[in-house]
């Protein structure tokens, strides 16, 4: 199968000039409530937030709610500039600036991985904004030399090294992210491909995160996480951080499921992210 694009959204460009493509539908164009949910997709070599969660924005929409799926600089259709530093505090202003020019003022954040990492520090910056997470094994909560000893992580960053990945070393490297490597659709791969080849190297070997466990207290608003035990990427551990720091954290973990929750428990993550949001928020 060969590269395969994936499709083209909307665009918008930021405060700081960075052209961002993203998806919206939901609440907003059908004239209706619900919260405003804003999907932040993780990292690695042709990630996109349309690949990420193309099966779970949907469903979300449809229930009424207003959803906004962005691709992070460096990745899917967006900008990616080679001299910036892909660190936490640039996704975390980038993601700001976003969030004002299209005009939301507070809003729900999903992320996973990476997502989880920049929807942390986001809430930490701006906890007025920010009405609830879902977190799918978020970085953030560990130092980063315990990501750096899983396994996914150590193939993925092999990979990348070798420049452009092709559709069988792309879904080599996407098997890692789940329990049931034949959950790996193509199409899902050569979407990643096709994004992969004009990605430049610096948008992982620059990436660093911080270690926020110590603050997970100051994070007030309802928070939902999700954690797969066989996860390769993130140290499930992280699990309890969550759990014991976040003062309103619901965490579930997954037996068989690795690091994407939201496509091997597709179901019961749609179900319990809409229960999470038409329930838990907090008056508006």
């Amino acid at each position: 199968m060969t590269a395969t694009p994936i499709p083209e959204g909307r665009y918008v460009t930021t405060a700081s000039g960075l052209r961002l493509h993203y998806h919206e539908s939901g609440a907003r164009e059908a004239g209706r409530g619900g919260e405003t949910v804003v999907f932040l997709h993780g990292s690695g070599p042709g990630a996109s937030g349309y690949s990420n969660f193309k099966h779970n924005y949907p469903a979300l929409a449809e229930a009424g709610h207003r959803v906004i799926v962005p691709d992070l600089p460096g990745y899917g259709l967006s900008d990616k500039p080679e001299d910036q530093e892909y660190v936490n505090d640039f996704f975390v202003a980038t993601l700001h600036e976003l969030l004002g020019a299209l005009g939301i003022e507070r809003c729900v954040l999903l992320g996973n991985s990476l997502g989880g990492a920049i929807a942390l520090g986001y809430t930490l910056a701006h906890p007025d904004v920010v009405r609830g997470l879902v977190l799918m094994a978020p970085g953030g909560v560990e130092e980063r030399e315990a990501y750096f000893e899983m396994a996914g992580i150590k193939r993925m960053m092999a990979l990348f090294a070798e420049g452009p990945l092709d559709f069988d070393a792309m879904k080599k490297l996407l098997s890692f992210q789940l329990f049931d490597a034949s959950q790996v659709a193509d199409e899902v791969v050569a979407e990643r491909v096709a994004v992969c080849a004009d990605q430049p190297r610096t948008v992982l070997s620059t990436m660093r995160v911080p270690n926020m466990e110590s603050r997970l207290s100051e994070i007030c608003c309802p928070v939902l996480c999700f954690w797969g035990v066989n996860d390769q990427f993130n140290p499930p551990g992280g699990a309890q951080k969550i759990a014991a720091g976040c003062p309103r954290a619901r965490v579930t973990l997954l037996n068989q499921c690795g690091h994407w929750v939201m496509v091997e428990h597709l179901d019961y993550f749609n179900r319990a992210c809409l229960d999470f949001l038409n329930n838990e928020m907090d008056p508006a």
